[in-house]
């Protein structure tokens, strides 16, 4: 009976420390990160991330750009004149340009990452120095442009350093793993390791005798072995085939699992012999005197 009360004890504790990790990580909504500065005509630009791609190390953003009072025409309210955007660190060189009577529209941006998917779930990652460039009007003057990040990323905690220290310097978007994912990782790592534990656990105590065959068992097995890879791909952002997980946890408890279901098939043949029914002598003859 206690030991039942301290597994409800810890049972609850550890949910509500998962709901305090969820919470603390920003619930998946959208947050700003840094905010940019209003340029010299009153332009802002603000850079929404929504996804990354961790195997091809590229961070996908949708950049907007809010023209100020200076370059709209007061009656129609769109551009009166030309309005260029430049962006370096991207994949590809990224310039947009908007004609004038025009309003600019949401472009997608692709950003360079650099970081180690071999340490999941304990990766990082950083974009190289981003420098958005504003140029409008003849004189085509390029103005550095401090950039409003909006972490719309869920499961990351996303950091950006330079919009707000210095106007002048280069922004950089810091990406790292909170820990409620982390820990959602660690879980499911758990669970495989703990239904392997369970597989051999039973075919120990069946095949020495200590607890008896049962049948239904056998389709048991083959539910956690066919369980296995749904798990691996809950796995937050699914590291690809071959990672170390793959090497030290999920390869092995395949392994265990297997071996634990051909130990219980041994014991299925050595309980549940056939039987056969043995020859009998015949009744003597006696003749008759």
């Amino acid at each position: 009976m206690r030991l039942g009360i301290v597994g409800v004890v810890v049972f609850i504790a550890a949910y509500v420390a998962a709901i305090v990790l969820y919470v603390a990580g920003g619930m998946g909504h959208a947050r700003h990160v840094t905010k940019g500065q209003s340029g010299a005509n009153g332009t802002t630009v603000t850079a929404y991330i929504e996804d990354m791609d961790q195997n091809n190390s590229v961070l996908v953003a949708y950049l907007t750009v809010s023209p100020g009072p200076a370059l709209l025409d007061p009656l129609t309210h769109k551009l009166k004149e030309d309005l260029s955007v430049a962006v370096t660190s991207a994949v590809t060189p990224s310039r947009h340009t908007w004609s004038k009577g025009t309003l600019p529209e949401v472009s997608p941006l692709s950003l360079t990452l650099t970081g180690d998917l071999a340490d999941w779930p304990f990766d990082n990652y950083r974009t190289g120095p981003i420098t958005v460039e504003l140029d409008s009007g003849a004189a085509q003057v390029p103005e550095k442009a401090t950039v409003t990040f909006v972490d719309r990323l869920p499961g990351w905690q996303i950091g950006a350093t330079g919009s707000n220290a210095d106007a002048l310097a280069p922004d950089q978007v810091n990406l790292k793993r909170t820990a409620n994912t982390v820990l959602f990782g660690v879980v499911i790592l758990g669970v495989l390791i703990a239904l392997a534990g369970l597989a051999v656990f039973v075919a120990l105590q069946t095949v020495l005798n200590r607890r008896k065959f049962q049948p239904p068992m056998t389709t048991w097995y083959a539910a956690m072995l066919f369980a296995v890879m749904p798990l691996r791909t809950a796995l937050p952002d699914s590291p690809p085939f071959g990672s170390w997980i793959d090497v030290t946890v999920v390869l092995w408890v395949i392994v265990v699992l297997v071996v634990s279901m051909m130990v219980y098939i041994y014991c299925w043949w050595r309980h549940l012999r056939p039987d056969v029914d043995e020859p009998t002598d015949p009744a003597p003859v006696t003749s008759g005197s």
